[in-house]
């Protein structure tokens, strides 16, 4: 009776080409119970539908550039090495000055341990006051400051380093939460999908053209899709608490919403970005001003070989019948060689150590500047192959696979063949366009700014 009922409306269907509907009909009436728990599947899929939406509603997308300029004065990291360096520039002004004067005061008994026993009756009875400076060799004092002040410029070129390795962070995570924000709809969209060919799947099984395991199969993907979905909540609250720290921002400020993922194609070629590398890397920047640092190094401690000096003068003061005295005195040391030349070596070997690293920094960098490009570049023929074949190809397959199912010319299994093609496509261009943006971002990195 069943079959006879059935076939009665398919050919109703075909005549007044409301299939769907009447076979929407027929799986809410006749249906067993096992089609009870795809219900259970959507309404706990509302939940973070509903939370993604409230999330982008909550602003508009914050444009890169403004979170990069938020960084660059909130970031606490930054803030910290740009006080490092502000403190490094009071160096230069302690190394180059003078080193303290000495006063003495001094008082001179004669005849008795008693103060000013002897001032009345003895001319050598007297109450002295002195001063003394002790002077470096000539240039000494101009190389300690400029020590401090390569100092200075290494505190300063550190920042910088500091800074792009939190701008790149900061891109990083920006690009990782555009991508689960448009991850997170394909698969609610895909999710759709699947509900309507599970509907689809109920509808031939009830009517005796399916089984029951193509539902099953259904549900466990749907089901699949709710566990996926939460993932991305939980990767989206982490990518936000990095993200709010990196602005200075408080963990319970509102949520930050990025600019959509969209590929940007490199315009320069592997040469020009080598090059590039060479002269503004900030690390080998920093690298190149320890060197410089060093070599003034070297010259100070060849400088101390030479002898220091010092000048005293003290005014003496008698009884006024006696004369008073006056004492001109002048000190040369004499530096021992043994101490100053293992101080020399030593600066000549941090030296070559410095260009050693600043040697090896280059290199690194020139190695990942080529690894990069070759990323971007392949990721960029990828995108295109997704986006122009791939993808509508899937698209297509996959809607002409609705029709034929629902016409019985097609089984489930190839029809959910063609919907994983469509979902794993789809998310494998997301993927690829993360890749490509991320690679992008560290060669900005390298090249240490923002390529147009």
């Amino acid at each position: 009776m069943m079959r006879g009922i059935c076939f009665r409306v398919r050919v109703l269907t075909q005549r007044e080409g409301f299939r769907l509907i009447v076979f929407g009909f027929l799986t809410l009436i006749l249906s067993p119970r096992v089609f009870a728990a795809p219900q259970e599947v959507v309404t706990n899929e509302q939940s973070p539908q509903a939370s993604s939406e409230m999330q982008h509603q909550a602003g508009n997308p914050t444009p890169l550039s403004v979170l990069i300029e938020e960084a660059k004065k909130n970031d606490p990291a930054i803030r910290v090495a740009e006080t490092a360096a502000k403190a490094a520039t009071f160096g230069a002004p302690q190394m180059s000055t003078l080193p303290d004067p000495q006063f003495t005061l001094q008082q001179f008994s004669v005849g008795s341990p008693r103060p000013f026993a002897g001032y009345t009756n003895s001319d050598f009875a007297y109450m002295g006051l002195g001063v003394s400076q002790h002077f470096p060799y000539p240039g000494k004092l101009k190389l300690r400051g400029a020590v401090a002040d390569r100092d200075t410029e290494t505190a300063k070129a550190h920042v910088e380093v500091v800074v792009q390795d939190e701008i790149e962070t900061l891109k990083r995570t920006c690009f990782h939460l555009a991508y689960l924000q448009q991850t997170l709809e394909i698969l609610q969209q895909n999710a759709a999908l699947l509900q309507q060919i599970e509907q689809q799947a109920g509808a031939q099984y009830s009517t005796g053209h399916g089984n029951q395991r193509d539902v099953l199969k259904a549900q466990l993907e749907r089901t699949k899709i709710v566990r996926q979905i939460s993932m991305h909540h939980q990767l989206v609250g982490q990518d936000q608490a990095a993200l709010k720290r990196i602005l200075g921002r408080s963990q319970d400020s509102p949520d930050i919403i990025p600019e959509p993922l969209s590929a940007t194609f490199l315009r320069y070629t592997a040469s020009e970005l080598l090059d590039k590398v060479r002269g503004q890397n900030p690390n080998v920047h920093e690298d190149r001003t320890t060197v410089q640092r060093n070599q003034t190094a070297v010259e100070l401690a060849q400088k101390d070989f030479r002898p220091d000096f010092e000048v005293s003068y003290m005014y003496e003061n008698t009884d006024r019948k006696y004369r008073d005295y006056y004492m001109l005195s002048f000190s040369v040391n004499f530096p021992r060689r043994k101490p100053r030349r293992a101080a020399l070596a030593q600066a000549q070997v941090n030296v070559e150590r410095a260009r050693q690293e600043e040697d090896s920094q280059v290199q690194a960098a020139l190695a990942e500047i080529q690894k990069q490009y070759v990323i971007v570049k392949t990721s960029e023929e990828q995108l295109l192959i997704y986006r122009d074949g791939l993808i509508p190809q899937a698209q297509a397959t996959i809607q002409a696979g609705l029709v034929a199912y629902q016409f019985n010319r097609a089984d489930f299994q190839s029809l959910f063949s063609s919907y994983m093609d469509v979902l794993n496509l789809n998310l494998e261009y997301q993927q690829t366009l993360l890749d490509h943006e991320t690679a992008l971002a560290h060669i900005e990195r390298l090249v240490g700014v923002t390529l147009p």
